[in-house]
Parts: structure tokens; sequence; C-alpha cells
């Protein structure tokens, strides 16, 4: 068997664009991969488009390793995300395609189910007005479609520093979604990389009374020695690692023991086989991995993959339920949260399990996407 050719489906909505590439074989069978891009789709196409001509057509989908190594290094120049996104895309794909052809999921490919269930968590629900009364009824909606887990980012525009008025503010609105969801639900809590040490350090005391699951990204991301100040001042759990693109980046992450918990993006890193093989890593490290999320249902579909033989896998973000609903409909079998349970059923169907509509994906063209953390209103992911 050989690849053929790829073709790219952009999907798009006002604040992110998804990426979808089929890579066809000359025995009919073909793959789909998935990533989301933030404003680099163009350059992510104009990649691919180049790579499928030196690297991709003609290779065996089986040989997922070869042409991984070979899309990675035989351009010479250091893979960034744009080509890691690429390579995550297109290895996808070709995990489809392989376990089409054998009539098994890829996680039976990769050492077989270590679980049926994957618990969820919700993002993207609090495109709200900005208030603890409109947080807490978003926050009990989510709850009442079964999630046990939700995440928030409450702090505005916040960056490195934040006042004591707008502290206050933000532990309002955690105050309210915890009020709304009860004791047992996780709530996670995100900082997208805002903050100082010092700064991220006291909003954490403060956040304590509210028992975050885990504190997410409290400094930017490329200073390891400013999380691990932070880890070692605060007693909840320190999560991060969804804006590195290879995983031999996360070395110095792990030999710092600044994080309890990882979160790779599948769509990022290379795909499948890569972030298994981080997780691996990180379980080496007693480490546990929470893959950052925020796709279709094509990243959703391999995540869960990946779930299904990763003993030391914690959960899995879950956009779609709320922000951009309705771009379920291009992916024909998405995966979907069991209100029951509050978890992801682990599929048994070849490959992926998933299949894009090309012509639903053609109702959503790509846009001109923006989303900028530090605008005002930027969590109701709407068009400025």
């Amino acid at each position: 068997m050989r690849i053929t050719g790829i073709s790219t489906h952009v999907v798009g909505t006002p604040w992110r664009n998804l990426t979808y590439v089929q890579v066809h074989t000359d025995e009919g069978l073909t793959g789909v991969g998935e990533t989301r891009m933030l404003g680099r789709t163009d350059a992510l196409v104009g990649y691919l488009r180049e790579a499928s001509a030196n690297h991709i057509t003609g290779s065996d989908p089986f040989a997922v390793e070869d042409l991984v190594r070979r899309m990675k290094y035989g351009d010479y120049g250091r893979a960034g995300e744009i080509v890691m996104s690429g390579i995550a895309v297109v290895e996808m794909a070709c995990w489809d395609i392989k376990g089409k052809a054998l009539g098994v999921p890829v996680w039976q490919l990769l050492g077989g189910k270590v679980t049926d269930r994957v618990k969820a968590y919700a993002n993207g629900w609090y495109t709200t007005e900005r208030t603890p009364e409109a947080y807490h009824k978003a926050a009990q909606g989510v709850v009442a479609r079964g999630y046990r887990a939700l995440k928030i980012d409450p702090f505005g525009t916040g960056h490195f520093e934040l006042g004591q008025e707008e502290t206050r503010y933000a532990v309002s609105l955690i105050e309210a979604v915890r009020d709304a969801i009860g004791p047992d639900t996780e709530l996670m809590l995100e900082m997208h990389g805002r903050f100082s040490p010092s700064t991220a350090v006291r909003i954490a005391r403060e956040m304590a009374p509210f028992a975050p699951a885990w504190l997410e990204e409290p400094v930017p991301p490329e200073n390891l020695k400013a999380l691990a100040k932070v880890a070692g001042k605060v007693d909840m759990p320190i999560a991060t690692g969804e804006r590195i693109h290879d995983r031999i980046e996360f070395r110095e992450l792990f030999e710092s023991q600044a994080a309890d918990i990882i979160q790779p993006d599948l769509g990022h890193i290379g795909g499948i086989l890569e972030t298994r093989k981080l997780a691996a890593t990180a379980e080496t490290h007693y480490t546990l991995v929470a893959p950052h999320n925020v796709g279709g249902s094509v990243l959703t579909a391999a995540s869960l993959q990946l779930a299904g033989c990763t003993p030391n896998f914690k959960i899995l973000e879950h956009f779609n339920d709320f922000a951009d609903a309705d771009i379920k409909k291009v992916v024909k079998g998405a995966p979907q949260v069991d209100p029951a349970t509050g978890c992801f059923e682990l599929s048994h169907a070849p490959g992926l399990g998933v299949e894009l509509d090309v012509e639903a994906a053609a109702e959503f063209p790509q846009q001109q996407a923006r989303f900028d953390l530090w605008a005002d209103g930027w969590e109701k992911r709407q068009p400025k």
C-alpha cells in the first residue's frame, strides 16, 4: 500500500480554524487527521503542500515511524509548531488507515486497552457575561449535561500582575462556579501563562478554599525555573505543556519535577505515537497526562485512542459541547460524553472510528480567526 496524495479541508470559526487532512492510498483506504491553528492556518496548509511532494506521496502509510522521522528531520531546519502540526495530522491519518486495513482500533495497535472509559472535562462553556450570576448558571448547565469536571480562566485580561480588586472579582467568579457544581466536581483553574511567579502564588492561595484540581500554566511556559518556583510554593497540582511542540523538550520539565500533569496537544506534537512515547516517559516520573484538546471531533477521537492504552492518562478536555457545537456535524461518529458517567466510552471501531464529512465541512469556510487573550471579552470567543 502506498500514499497517493493528501487533501486538506479547513473548517472555520471566528476564533479558530480546524485543519482536517485526508491521506489517500492506492488501495482505496483513506485516513483522516486534524489540528487546530491560531493565526497560522495558511502556513500549515502551505507546509503540507510541500511535504506532500517531498515526503508523503509514495510513502507506506504503515511505516509511521519512518514517515515522521523524514518529515521532522528531512528538511534539516528545526521543526516548530507548523511542522510538528503537519506531521501530526498526517501521522493520525496513517494510524487511521492502518487500523482500518487491519480491522482494529488504533489503541489495539499501541498495546491494547487499559480502560473502557475516559473522563471528560468541559471547556468553552463560559462564553457568557463575566459575572458571578452568569457563571453560576453556565456552570450548572455543564453539570446538567453530565460532566464531572470543568475548566475556567476567570482572570479577564490579567497580565503579569493582577490588582487586588481584579483578584477579588476573579475569586467571586470561582466561588460562584464552585457553589454551582458542588464539592465533588473537579474544577480546573486555567492561567494561560499570564502571571509572574509571585502573582501566581498569591492568586493560588486565594483560590485554595475552592479546591482547584490543578493550576494550569501559571507562568509563561518558556521559563521552567519560574514554574518550579510556583510549584514549590503552592499545594495544588501544576499542569502545563500545551505549548511544547516536541516531546524532547519535555525532558527539562520532567527533570525539574515542576509539573504533576502534562498537557501535550496531539495536533501539535507530532501525533498519536509521539504522544504515547511522551506519556511513557511521564510515567517514569510519576506524572499524569491530560492532553490539551481544543480541536474538533477527529482530534478528540485521536486523543481517546491514546487514552485507551495509557496507564497514566488522567482526563480529556472537550470543547465542542459548548463552543462551536455545530461543527461536530462535520465528523461522522463524533465522540460523545455519556451524561450518565461524564466519560467517553472507548471506541472499538477500526482506525480512529470517525470519518470526515467533506460536504458538511464546506459549510464552515476558513475565517480570519482571531483569539486574543489580552482583549476584553476574549472568553466569549466571538468576532470583534
